[in-house]
C-alpha cells in the first residue's frame, strides 16, 4: 500500500517532502501548485487563500508572460485546476500584486502600446532583461476588468507592490531617465521619486509594518561599467548579473546596502519578523546559474541558506500570517526547462 500511494503521488505530481526526505529545514510539507511552463513572482493576498502570479504556459494558449490569480487551496489538491488570469491576454504581463481588498490585482502590462508580444531581448552572449518602456500599471477585478490605470507616463512603470498597511505602492520606474524607485498612495496620486543611485533599483516589498522598503540593486562604478549600463538602458534593457540587496525608509531616507556577496542577490521580501530578509543568490555558485534561497539579517550579518535543491529557487515571500512561503524553483520539472510554483509550511 505504501508503495503504492508513492507511485500514485509520482504519478499526478505533487510534491510533498517528509522531514526524514527534506534536507530544507525550514520548509514542510512542500507542495507544487502549477505544472509547466514559467511561472514566477507568485505573491499572497491579504486573505493568504490566493496567488496571483505570471505565467507563460503554453498549455494555456500563451504566447508571454499573463497574470493569474491562483486559489491555493485547490491548486493544491488538483494538478489538473487551472487558474483564471486577470491580465487581458494581450502584451505582455508582469509584477502583479494584490489589494487589500482581495478583489483586485494591480499588474504591468505592455498592451496599450502593442497587443503583441513584444521581442525577447537580444542577449549577444550576455543575460539580459528587457525593460519595456510601453509597461503601464493597471489594476482588475478578479475577472479581470480593468477598473484602473494607475501610470501613464513615457517610459518603463513596472514591479508595483503594496504595503501591508494598505495605503502606499512601491514601483520601478525609468521617467526620470534611471531605473529608480517611485511610490504612490494606494490610489495612483503622490507619485515621488525615492532613490537617486545610477543603477537599477527594482523588485522592492514593504516591511511588515509597512515603514521600510528592501528592494534589489545594481550600482555601476568603473568608466566601463557605466557606459555599458546606460547603453543597455537607452536600449531598453538591463544586464541583472551583480546586484546586491538594499532597505530603505519608505521615503527614500537611511538606504543601506544589506548583502556584499557579488554576483546577482534579488528577489529579497522581509521574513514575518521584519529582522530578516529572504533572497535568491547565485553567489556561491561556481557555474552562476545556480540559484538558492538565503536569509540575512537586516544588518548584514548571519546568512543561512535555505533551499539546496534544484538549480533554480527565486522569488520568495511569506504570507501575511507568517505561516506560508510560496517561491519558485526548476525542481520536479522531470528534465524541462519549466519552473513551477511550490509552497511550504515555514519553520523558524
Amino acid at each position: 500500500m505504501k508503495k503504492t500511494i508513492l507511485l500514485l503521488s509520482a504519478f499526478i505530481g505533487i510534491t510533498q517532502l517528509t522531514n526524514a526526505q527534506q534536507k530544507e529545514k525550514h520548509l514542510k510539507n512542500i507542495t507544487q501548485l502549477t505544472f509547466g511552463g514559467d511561472n514566477a513572482e507568485a505573491y499572497f493576498s491579504f486573505n493568504n487563500k490566493m496567488l496571483s502570479f505570471q505565467s507563460n504556459n503554453k498549455a494555456w494558449g500563451l504566447q508571454c508572460d499573463q497574470i493569474f490569480n491562483l486559489d491555493i487551496k485547490k491548486a493544491s489538491k488538483d494538478t489538473t485546476y487551472k487558474p483564471q488570469m486577470v491580465s487581458t491576454g494581450k502584451g505582455r504581463t508582469t509584477c502583479s500584486y494584490y489589494l487589500p481588498d482581495n478583489k483586485h490585482i494591480i499588474y504591468a502590462s505592455t498592451h496599450l502600446g502593442n497587443e503583441a508580444c513584444p521581442p525577447e531581448a537580444k542577449a549577444n552572449g550576455k543575460y539580459l532583461w528587457a525593460v519595456y518602456a510601453d509597461f503601464d500599471i493597471f489594476v482588475a477585478d478578479l475577472n479581470g476588468k480593468i477598473t484602473k490605470q494607475l501610470t501613464n507616463t513615457p517610459g518603463y512603470d513596472a514591479e508595483a507592490t503594496v504595503s501591508p498597511k494598505g495605503d502606499k505602492i512601491v514601483f520601478t520606474s525609468t521617467r526620470s531617465g534611471d531605473l529608480e524607485l517611485w511610490t504612490m498612495n494606494i490610489d495612483g496620486t503622490d507619485q515621488k521619486q525615492i532613490t537617486n543611485g545610477l543603477g537599477y533599483d527594482g523588485g522592492a516589498f514593504f516591511s511588515p509594518d509597512g515603514k521600510q522598503l528592501v528592494f534589489r540593486a545594481s550600482r555601476p562604478q568603473t568608466e566601463t561599467e557605466i557606459k555599458e549600463y546606460k547603453e543597455l538602458l537607452e536600449k531598453g534593457l538591463v544586464a541583472p548579473s551583480n546586484m546586491e540587496i538594499y532597505t530603505c525608509n519608505v521615503d527614500g531616507s537611511n538606504l543601506k546596502q544589506v548583502t556584499h556577496l557579488g554576483k546577482a542577490n534579488w528577489a529579497p521580501f522581509f521574513t514575518p519578523s521584519g529582522n530578516k530578509i529572504i533572497f535568491s543568490s547565485n553567489h556561491h555558485s561556481q557555474r552562476g546559474y545556480d540559484f538558492q534561497l538565503y536569509t540575512i539579517n537586516t544588518d548584514g550579518t548571519g546568512l543561512e541558506k535555505i533551499t539546496d535543491e534544484s538549480l533554480f529557487n527565486a522569488f520568495p515571500m511569506f504570507s501575511p500570517d507568517g505561516k506560508k512561503l510560496v517561491f519558485s524553483s526548476n525542481r520536479n520539472n522531470h528534465g524541462t526547462r519549466d519552473t513551477n510554483l511550490f509552497i511550504a509550511d515555514w519553520v523558524d
